[in-house]
């Protein structure tokens, strides 16, 4: 009598246990499976469910027979691990979904018979910490990059200004008066080369914050022609020739930051030509659905098919050899993008660049 007492008691107490341990599982907000020895599924929580599309028809199923287990990166082999060595396992993995988990195994021991009957699996999402880590090291390389190509473009000048103010001291002790005029206009031409750079570098944090950032009617010939004046030097040294084919006379857009867009374009078609070839710049707008397109071609250097994707990156310069931050591009496209519009680019290596601009249209 007794003895059926106490296993009535025994059965009460696993009883009790296994409802806490049922209670448990229901209310956790982690995603958590039970799998015994033989890799069968027994008990998931209802997070788990969310995550991996596990029903109540999957419990007792090989995990082989459940895709979305299956798929768990090196799942099975962990298991195995855990319940042959009775040491916790702890790795991070991606799912198929592209979702970062950090897994845990742990071993389940029967208390009385000191066996290991399985494994307590928890899956923890770290889908954010790992793409805020990879923003980080994004944000830290774009950085070192750019304290690199700045030191590099700033280096150059400051150097050549340094030299130029020493060739003027040593023209007046020696009375070469005449040397004088043209060291200034060195040194003015660097100064303001160093001007320019800052000025990109502070157009960075003015993007979409300015008030004549708001779209307005521009006259896009008329621009050009303003473009070409601020950049009648480059023309003139490089004998650069720019035509237009103008079907959409009147664009929807911010007409100072159309003119930073027009001047970056057609400086770096100037900038990028081929040694000893006259740059051809062709200039086209064309009406389209919703958007207006604004193209602008040339015949320089081009750019390689596996390198045109980081060109509108933050401080990404694919030549060191010719001055410049590499924000140009990057301002552009985020100028364009805060407007509903996007840039495209297509090349070949020397063969020429077009860049495509879609600018909304304006909304009726």
């Amino acid at each position: 009598m007794s003895e059926t007492l106490a296993v009535k008691k025994e059965l009460k107490r696993l009883t009790r246990l296994n409802e806490e341990l049922e209670n448990y599982f229901r209310n956790t907000i982690i995603a958590q499976l039970f799998i015994d020895a033989d890799l069968i599924l027994r008990k998931f929580s209802p997070p788990a469910n969310a995550h991996f599309k596990l029903t109540a028809e999957h419990i007792g199923k090989y995990i082989f027979n459940i895709s979305t287990l299956y798929q768990i990166p090196g799942l099975a082999k962990r298991i195995e691990e855990v319940i042959a060595n009775n040491q916790d396992v702890e790795e991070e993995i991606q799912t198929d979904d592209k979702r970062w988990f950090q897994m845990n195994i742990l071993p389940y021991i029967l208390n009385k018979q000191q066996i290991n009957n399985g494994v307590i699996i928890t899956f923890i999402d770290i889908t954010d910490r790992i793409n805020d880590k990879r923003e980080i090291e994004k944000i830290n390389s774009e950085h070192e990059t750019f304290i690199y190509s700045v030191s590099h473009d700033f280096k150059g000048p400051l150097v050549n200004m340094i030299s130029l103010i020493e060739l003027m001291k040593l023209a007046i002790n020696k009375d070469r008066k005449e040397e004088i005029p043209v060291c200034i206009e060195k040194v003015e031409e660097s100064a303001r080369f160093l001007k320019n750079m800052i000025n990109e570098l502070t157009d960075i944090t003015k993007i979409g914050t300015a008030k004549d950032d708001q779209p307005t009617t521009v006259n896009i010939e008329q621009l050009i022609g303003e473009v070409k004046f601020a950049l009648k030097n480059q023309i003139y040294q490089s004998h650069a020739n720019i035509s237009t084919h103008i079907l959409a006379p009147e664009l929807q857009f911010s007409r100072k930051n159309l003119r930073i867009i027009m001047y970056n374009l057609i400086s770096n078609a100037i900038k990028f030509s081929k040694p000893d070839t006259t740059p051809n710049i062709l200039i086209k707008t064309e009406e389209a659905d919703e958007y207006t397109i604004l193209s602008v071609k040339d015949n320089g250097v081009g750019i390689r098919e596996d390198k045109q994707s980081e060109i509108f990156s933050k401080f990404r310069r694919l030549q060191t050899n010719v001055a410049g931050t590499g924000i140009g591009l990057f301002i552009i496209s985020k100028m364009v993008s805060n407007h509903g519009g996007k840039i495209e680019v297509a090349s070949a290596e020397n063969h020429g660049a077009t860049f495509t601009i879609y600018l909304k249209k304006k909304l009726p």
